[in-house]
């Protein structure tokens, strides 16, 4: 089965060998690819093949893949959608956002941060967003943000934060803690266990 599969992936992953030539040498890029990888297949690994195969099966990622491309050459990222439809219902604003960005599923998804950090985890049906013309959220490194949860307004969501499914943020979240319910507030915090508001 994997030899049927690696064969299907060599003979029509061809077609998005631009996308890999416009995307191999940025470093966000390449960790976003790596991350992907090792989550999908187990495997961390940066190469064309790589690329393709994710590109191939994954239409959140290639929503992703878009939006990196977009930021430097926003009419060419609209041309290649030809090539691999991305996930409709996915919204990214990639601009401040580090590498290795995982999005599982990523259906009903709105991300349109200030700033991501590196190895950001989002679920399906989550906005990352604005309150209004210019307030939106700053979200730090190795955050997961649960199925459903809703970050919102200029608040700031430190690193290794755990936000809970259908959480509401609006307030600033220090490092180090998981997050649930609405309005979002403290259920763990340092690995101890606590009940504390934002």
């Amino acid at each position: 089965m994997k030899i049927i599969h690696n064969l299907y992936v060599a003979l029509f992953g061809i077609r998005f060998g631009l996308h890999y030539l416009l995307i191999r040498r940025q470093e966000c890029c390449r960790s976003d690819l790596a991350r992907w990888h090792e989550i999908l297949r187990r495997k961390r690994v940066v190469s064309w093949f790589a690329f393709a195969d994710i590109m191939m099966f994954y239409p959140e990622y290639r929503a992703l893949v878009y939006a990196r491309i977009r930021v430097k050459h926003p009419l060419l990222s609209h041309v290649l959608t030809v090539f691999g439809r991305p996930q409709p219902l996915l919204s990214i604003s990639a601009a401040n956002v580090g590498g290795g960005l995982y999005i599982q599923h990523g259906f009903g998804t709105i991300v349109a941060p200030r700033r991501i950090g590196r190895n950001c985890w989002i679920n399906q049906g989550v906005t990352v967003g604005y309150t209004n013309d210019t307030d939106c959220p700053v979200i730090g490194d190795d955050v997961t943000i649960g199925a459903g949860a809703k970050v919102l307004g200029r608040c700031v969501v430190g690193d290794r934060v755990v936000i809970g499914a259908n959480a509401v943020v609006v307030k600033d979240v220090p490092s180090d803690c998981t997050v649930v319910g609405v309005p979002a507030y403290i259920v763990r915090r340092d690995g101890r266990k606590v009940h504390q508001e934002l």
